[in-house]
């Protein structure tokens, strides 16, 4: 049996370390732990026992937590003093990696702690995204993306977060760059009830200044029946070129089916010599100048 245990090599060893003793990691990215899910993993734990164990490692005598703070604090509700620990070879950089790569595995770790676990390991540790991109198993676009997530202000992630939103909602309110415009939409999106498509289409309205309102329609022009207003137009438009020193002339002729309005307006040289401008008369009495046609049929 000893030969046997030799061919296998061992990478870490598992003990049983009071709860008491354990030291919280301090590049644990997950922020917010649901009471009510803790509870009943407690309950789990306090009737099957613990069977995966912590990772952690050591600072001299001091046992760190690498990964398993949830299972850790579920123990302590259920009342258990000891737990069993698997002892890791990680310094702080892979601690925190560790720590977010099994929180990233958990699909209850909202987006905001994912992205700021993701620019501690960047900032901290001097990794490019490229770099972070590859020990995560993901993208650099993807990383990237969610580092954009931490433009908002912290008041609108937790507003996004106690709203129940979702990662699209906070993409959705990255387009707006005013914190004003921000706050107004996701004020309108809690209250609405909206959900990411039409909270897409809400941005996209504000982005092109309608503020998602539906616009008013034009009142139409009112139905004019009374056909002199149109004839007194002509012959106000043939008076004003006469006053301002244009001989035009207009005949009017009429059958049963329409009324005919001929206007003649002279042209060439006798038209450049006596110019267009108004006469005083004209500017006197604020008449409009029409420009019209040499000749022209008007049909009412």
């Amino acid at each position: 049996m000893r030969m046997f245990k030799q061919k296998y090599k061992t990478t870490g060893r598992v003990l049983m370390i009071p709860t008491g003793d354990l030291q919280p990691n301090p590049d644990q990215p997950r922020k917010d732990f649901s009471y009510e899910k803790l509870l009943e993993l407690a309950q789990s734990i306090g009737e099957n026992g613990m069977i995966h164990p912590v990772s952690i490692r050591f600072e001299g005598e001091k046992p760190i937590l690498v990964a398993g703070e949830r299972r850790l604090r579920a123990a302590k509700i259920a009342g258990i003093r000891e737990i069993p620990c698997l002892e890791v070879e990680a310094d702080e950089s892979r601690s925190a990696l560790l720590a977010l790569i099994e929180n990233l595995q958990r699909e209850d770790m909202n987006c905001f702690e994912e992205a700021e676990g993701i620019r501690r390991l960047i900032t901290v540790y001097g990794l490019t995204q490229e770099e972070a991109a590859n020990r995560l198993g993901c993208s650099q676009p993807t990383v990237a993306n969610h580092l954009r997530l931490l433009r908002l202000e912290p008041s609108e992630r937790r507003a996004i977060l106690d709203a129940g939103l979702t990662e699209r909602h906070a993409r959705a309110l990255l387009r707006l760059t005013e914190p004003e415009q921000r706050q107004a939409a996701l004020g309108r999106i809690i209250e609405g009830k909206l959900n990411a498509a039409q909270s897409d289409r809400l941005v996209e309205e504000m982005l092109r200044g309608t503020g998602g309102q539906k616009k008013k329609p034009k009142r139409p022009l009112p139905l004019v029946r009374d056909i002199r207003l149109f004839l007194n137009t002509v012959n106000n438009a043939v008076d004003t070129m006469r006053r301002s020193g244009i001989e035009a002339s207009a005949e009017k002729t009429e059958t049963d089916d329409f009324i005919e309005y001929l206007v003649r307006i002279p042209k060439g040289e006798e038209r450049n010599r006596r110019g267009c401008r108004p006469s005083p008369a004209a500017v006197k009495t604020g008449a409009p100048a029409f420009a019209l046609p040499h000749k022209e049929n008007f049909t009412a």
